[in-house]
């Protein structure tokens, strides 16, 4: 005879917490090298075709925090095996059956950080740039929810 194990019950600010922990546990250095490089090529890309401005360096940036947050989470929530990976086992187990609470966190973070970018380095509207912060934001958020959804299902 089989015993299930009992069900735990998690409250709402304990999942927040619980998905903060998980995201941090991303691969975080090799996503800033992508991110840097993206942002790099980005930005040389540009350049190549005589374009300079804040506006440009402003989409740089923004690309490179895009992939820097797809790359760190989806590390996250397919469970990287970077340092202290055994210490974690628990909360990685979490972020692997949850992976759109993990993914709320990079999609937050990119939408902050692009709301600050284009508001600082542009002069583009407040409501543009916070459109133009709630797309990356989702295409963060889908990108890391949809690594973890297919990743769980691998397993």
């Amino acid at each position: 005879m089989r015993r299930s194990s009992p069900e735990i019950t998690v409250s709402s600010a304990d999942k927040r917490h619980l998905a903060v922990a998980s995201a941090s546990l991303g691969p975080w250095r090799p996503a800033a090298v992508v991110g840097a490089l993206g942002g790099g090529v980005s930005l040389v890309l540009h350049l190549v075709h005589g374009h300079f401005g804040l506006g440009i360096l402003t989409g740089a940036l923004s690309v490179a925090a895009l992939l820097f947050f797809c790359v760190g989470g989806a590390g996250a929530v397919l469970g990287y095996s970077g340092a202290g990976a055994r210490r974690d086992h628990r909360i990685r187990r979490w972020a692997r059956s949850h992976p759109w609470h993990v993914a709320a966190v990079p999609a937050g973070l990119m939408f902050l950080t692009d709301l600050v970018l284009r508001q600082v380095l542009t002069s583009q509207g407040f409501f543009g740039t916070v459109w133009t912060g709630l797309w990356h934001g989702a295409v963060v958020g889908a990108v890391v929810g949809v690594a973890g959804t297919l990743g769980a299902a691998r397993r």
